[in-house]
C-alpha cells in the first residue's frame, strides 16, 4: 500500500473539523496548482465559501470583503443603449479576463461569463448580500443576448460550446434574481427536451452520449423554471415532458458496485456523481432508492486524512471533488452538516436567504 492509500485507509467518519482547516486554507491561499485555473477564480471561490457553508462554518468568511471582492468581477454597461450591443453584462471569471472601459466608457474587451456569473451570483446569495442591489435588470436583459435560436446558450459574447452547462447556468441566474427576462423559457425547454436520449439520460447537446452532469443540468433547470414538479415521482400523474420511468431507470444504475456513482455506463465511480446523480433523484422525489450506507462508504474511502476529498479512492484531494463530496454528504444528511438546496447546489438557508 502506498502513502497516499495509507491517508485514506480506516475512514469510518466525516471529518468535519479537518476539512473546514481544508477549505479555510484555500481561502486565504490556493495552492500553486491553481495557477493554472486562475481563469476561474471565482468558481473555485464558490467551492471554497458555499463549502463552509455546508460545513456550518461560514464564521470563516468575512462576508463584507467577500462581496467587495464579487463585485469587482461585474461588466457594466456605459449606458442603457449599451444593453443592445450584442454583449454579456455579467460577471468576469478573474481578473486576467476583465479590462477596463474606454474612453468613452465602453467595454471594448468584455469577458463577462454565464459560469462565473452563476457562482458570483451564488457567493452573493450565500453570503447575504441584497441582490436587489444588484442591476439585475442588466444581468439578464443582456444575457438574452447568448441564447440561440434553438433554445441553447454560448458562455460568452464572443462565442464558445452551447450546450446544457449553460442553460442551467442562465436557468440559476435567472431564477435567484427572481427575474425571467433572460430567456425565452419555451425555446429553453423544448432544447433541454432535445438532449433526452433513448436510454433516458441527457446528453450536453441534443444526440449526445447520456451523461451524470447533463441530465442533472437538465432536470435542475427543468425544475428551476417550473416546468417539473417537487417530488415529480410521488405524483399520481407522470410528467408529459420527459420520460421519467426511463430516466429513472437510466439513473439507479449508475450506483456502481462499489457504492459510488459513476458518470456514464461502464466508467468508475467518481465522488462528484454522487451530487450530479443524487441531486437528481433529490429533485424526482426518489433519493429513497439510493444505498446509502455503500455511498457514504464510497466517499468516506475518498476522503483525504488532511482534509478534502478526491476523485476515486487512493488519489489526492482536489477543490472540485471536495466540494461535490460535501454536497453529496450533506444530501446523505450527513450530522452537523447544513441541507442542500439540491436544484442550486447551494445550502437550503442560502437559497432561502436566511
Amino acid at each position: 500500500m502506498n502513502s497516499i492509500e495509507e491517508e485514506h485507509r480506516g475512514c469510518e467518519k466525516m471529518e468535519k473539523e479537518v476539512h473546514v482547516t481544508f477549505l479555510e486554507m484555500m481561502y486565504y491561499l490556493l495552492p500553486s496548482p491553481y495557477e493554472s485555473q486562475e481563469i476561474n477564480h471565482l468558481t473555485l471561490a464558490y467551492f471554497v465559501i458555499s463549502g463552509l457553508d455546508i460545513l456550518n462554518s461560514l464564521q470563516s468568511v468575512a462576508k463584507d470583503a467577500v462581496v467587495t471582492w464579487v463585485l469587482s468581477f461585474q461588466a457594466h454597461r456605459g449606458t442603457k443603449a449599451h444593453l443592445n450591443d450584442g454583449q454579456f453584462y455579467g460577471f468576469h471569471g478573474s481578473k486576467t479576463s476583465q479590462f477596463l472601459p474606454d474612453e468613452n466608457g465602453v467595454l471594448t474587451r468584455n469577458n463577462s461569463h454565464l459560469a462565473s456569473t452563476y457562482c458570483a451570483i451564488a457567493i452573493l446569495k450565500i453570503v447575504g448580500y441584497d441582490l436587489s442591489n444588484l442591476d439585475s435588470e442588466s444581468i439578464v436583459t443582456s444575457m438574452r443576448n447568448l441564447q440561440q435560436p434553438d433554445g441553447s446558450f454560448i458562455p460568452i459574447h464572443t462565442g464558445g460550446e452551447t450546450d446544457l452547462r449553460f442553460v442551467y447556468c442562465a436557468a440559476a441566474i435567472c431564477f435567484m434574481l427572481d427575474n425571467w427576462n433572460g430567456m425565452d423559457k419555451e425555446k429553453t425547454k423544448d432544447y433541454i427536451l432535445l438532449c433526452q436520449s433513448y436510454d433516458g439520460g441527457f446528453g450536453l447537446v441534443p444526440g449526445a452520449e447520456s451523461h451524470g452532469g447533463a441530465t442533472y443540468c437538465a432536470i435542475a433547470s427543468l425544475q428551476l423554471m417550473g416546468f417539473i414538479e417537487d417530488n415529480v415521482l410521488s405524483s399520481c400523474t407522470s410528467s408529459s415532458l420527459i420520460d421519467v420511468p426511463l430516466l429513472l431507470d437510466w439513473i439507479l444504475q449508475r450506483q456502481a458496485t462499489d457504492g459510488g456513482f459513476q458518470g456514464r455506463p461502464n466508467k468508475s465511480s467518481d465522488t462528484c456523481y454522487a451530487f450530479w446523480i443524487g441531486a437528481v433523484l433529490r429533485i424526482l422525489g426518489g433519493y429513497n432508492f439510493v444505498d446509502n450506507k455503500a455511498l457514504r462508504g464510497f466517499l468516506l474511502s475518498c476522503q483525504y486524512k488532511y482534509g478534502g476529498f478526491s476523485k476515486s479512492p487512493g488519489e489526492f484531494p482536489d477543490l472540485y471533488h471536495s466540494y461535490y463530496g460535501f454536497t453529496a454528504l450533506s444530501l446523505l444528511e450527513e450530522s452537523g452538516l447544513i441541507s442542500l438546496c439540491s436544484k442550486l447546489g447551494i445550502t437550503e438557508n442560502a437559497a432561502m436567504g436566511l
